[in-house]
């Protein structure tokens, strides 16, 4: 198995909480701001190791940015603030990180649109392995058709590692992204909205690799589609105008919620 050469003590031990068992995140009273509008209210949200936790909720409900917030993509965004707390396995994120890259490859995220780079196949994979340093050829070959294969992808591209990746259908390039995201070795992958620009079967080609993929990796996942959230996750999470209406067991928030809102949006009535 290879190994990035990533450094522990850039991790701020201090910063830290001991979990319940098996919550890989915690967020606590997570309040958002873009400027002075504010996008999230008080939001707490435990995330479960080895679960595919579904956000859903009406368009510009917040669950793109709290997505962002969980490995600090939105601190790249001028003049945003968050108040509250996120952590991973214990350590809080916002303090204890003192290189957001290290968090980044722990915590891995697939945007809605495939992004492959103006590289390689094969060179889209090695990007993340070379950039932490991965310098030996047979590790970073080992990686790559590692990470293919978990994504589902090997078989189909091993004869063409060294053509252009833009010549990948748009189902290929998105399972292309996440080998890349796979290849760093995170513990958590984000996905925002990863199967809304593709054909049915590419989106059940997806689905079927994040069922794989849950029983190593924890599994975030904004999405539009209740059908989608209702077969693939394990936990839903309900928003609605930046607030966390309802979250629990998939099953349960499908079929029996707690709240009349959350009713209305599984049912149709409104979003």
């Amino acid at each position: 198995m290879f190994q990035t050469m990533i450094e522990d003590d850039k991790i701020q031990n201090d910063q830290t909480l001991i979990p319940s068992k098996n919550v890989k995140m915690m967020i606590k009273d997570v309040d958002f701001f873009y400027g002075n509008q504010q996008a999230l209210y008080d939001v707490s949200l435990d995330i479960i190791e080895h679960d595919v936790t579904a956000l859903i909720g009406p368009s510009g409900c917040g669950k793109s940015t709290f997505l962002r917030t969980l490995n600090r993509m939105n601190d790249t965004i001028p003049g945003t603030k968050l108040t509250g707390e996120v952590y991973l396995d214990a350590v809080n994120i916002y303090k204890g990180y003192k290189d957001v890259s290290m968090l980044r490859t722990k915590v891995g995220m697939v945007f809605q649109r495939s992004n492959p780079f103006p590289k390689s196949i094969f060179d889209n994979v090695a990007y993340g392995l070379r950039v932490n340093g991965i310098v030996d050829k047979n590790v970073i070959a080992e990686a790559v058709e590692e990470t293919l294969q978990k994504a589902f992808l090997w078989e189909e591209v091993k004869d063409k590692l060294d053509k252009s990746a833009y010549l990948l259908s748009g189902g290929q390039q998105q399972r292309l992204c996440i080998a890349r995201a796979l290849a760093i070795q995170p513990e958590v992958i984000l996905m925002d909205e990863p199967a809304s620009a593709l054909d049915p079967l590419s989106t059940s080609k997806i689905e079927d690799l994040i069922n794989e993929l849950k029983k190593n990796y924890t599994i975030i996942i904004v999405t539009h589609n209740m059908q989608q959230a209702a077969r693939i996750s394990d936990t839903t999470a309900f928003f609605y105008e930046g607030v966390l209406i309802e979250s629990g067991p998939t099953k349960k928030i499908f079929t029996k919620p707690e709240k009349k809102k959350t009713e209305d949006y599984i049912t149709g009535r409104f979003g």
